[in-house]
């Protein structure tokens, strides 16, 4: 396995650029260089511009640039030229998407883990704040009919329902008057906590997406969401799995402790932004938690959650090939 590398964050306007074997942003303040060795990816936040000169060496190192709005939404990403990339698993990838069978088993695992992971969540804090055990009950029954199943939409419309319940007690586990979840709210979101949801989300597709670039998957074909015009979907099916364990788990930190307060928030068109302070400690939350470490009951050592997410594409590239089938990671905490 190749070593995990470093997120770069910019938050500043400024201006990407290289000099000779470097990277440095400058800005108005001065020029700060990148470590290029230990940068996998960079997310840009601010108003950031590149040249054709620091795409050539962001393409030789490897590096994705992930971009997003002022407003916190995901806009795009220089997606380097695929350097494991492999006919033979794009091929598999296809087989198994075209086949209605084989697409199914890989979408059913991506929905079960995603409602296993929910009910680890509801469980952990049904310990702490109670309250919960009704919904508990309601999503381990829809989880008993995931296996009978046969219908992609059925499945999507399944999965939506479990989502849906699991929203209704947010407010049970944040505490939290200030963060009304309401009723789930996108693009724009329409109040504090569904913004924080949907930053949160953004960010765990950028960071499935650049885990996939690592293996010899193809981002563009997924399973659960459907292959089309869309430019990437296989990050949204990892997703699914991860957001409860990781993205949601942060959400309930960082209003549990009040680190983000109903002022980190303002106005704009028809919904609700965060401000800068409010998206930094998020990041420097979520940074965190995917550098904590776990002990995984499969290689039997401590692993971080980050590594989790590559060793899930490493489980899926095997199912594709038919060395083993595949099943999703399920938290044991």
């Amino acid at each position: 396995m190749s070593r995990l590398k470093k997120t770069i964050y910019i938050f500043n306007d400024g201006q990407l650029k290289r000099k000779d074997n470097t990277l440095y942003f400058e800005t108005e303040a001065g020029k700060k260089y990148l470590p290029v060795e230990d940068v996998g990816e960079i997310m840009a936040f601010g108003e950031v511009t590149i040249n054709k000169k620091f795409l050539e060496f962001a393409s030789q190192k490897e590096i994705i640039v992930h971009y997003f709005s002022h407003y916190g939404y995901y806009m795009g990403t220089f997606y380097p030229r695929e350097h494991l990339n492999s006919g033979f698993m794009i091929l598999k990838q296809a087989e198994h998407y075209m086949d209605q069978a084989k697409r199914m088993a890989i979408a059913q695992q991506f929905v079960s883990g995603a409602a296993r992971n929910i009910r680890q969540v509801l469980r952990y804090y049904n310990n702490r704040v109670g309250g919960l055990t009704e919904t508990l009950n309601i999503i381990d029954r829809f989880i008993m009919t995931l296996d009978d199943i046969n219908d992609i939409n059925r499945l999507m419309a399944v999965e939506g329902n479990i989502r849906d319940h699991y929203y209704k007690v947010f407010d049970k586990i944040t505490r939290n008057p200030d963060f009304p979840f309401e009723e789930r709210t996108r693009r724009p979101p329409r109040n504090q906590l569904n913004t924080l949801i949907s930053f949160g989300n953004s960010l765990m597709y950028t960071i499935a997406l650049s885990e996939i670039y690592k293996t010899h998957l193809d981002p563009r074909i997924g399973f659960l969401h459907a292959t089309n015009f869309r430019r990437f979907t296989l990050n949204l099916d990892l997703a699914e799995i991860f957001k409860p364990i990781i993205v949601d788990r942060v959400i309930f930190s960082v209003l549990g402790k009040k680190m983000i307060t109903i002022n980190d928030f303002e106005s704009a068109g028809d919904g609700i932004i965060m401000k800068e302070r409010a998206k930094k400690i998020f990041i420097q939350e979520l940074d965190a938690k995917l550098k904590t470490t776990i002990k995984h009951k499969r290689i039997g050592r401590p692993v971080s959650y980050r590594r989790i997410i590559r060793l899930e594409l490493y489980k899926l590239e095997k199912h594709l090939i038919g060395e083993e089938t595949y099943e999703p990671f399920i938290a044991g905490w």
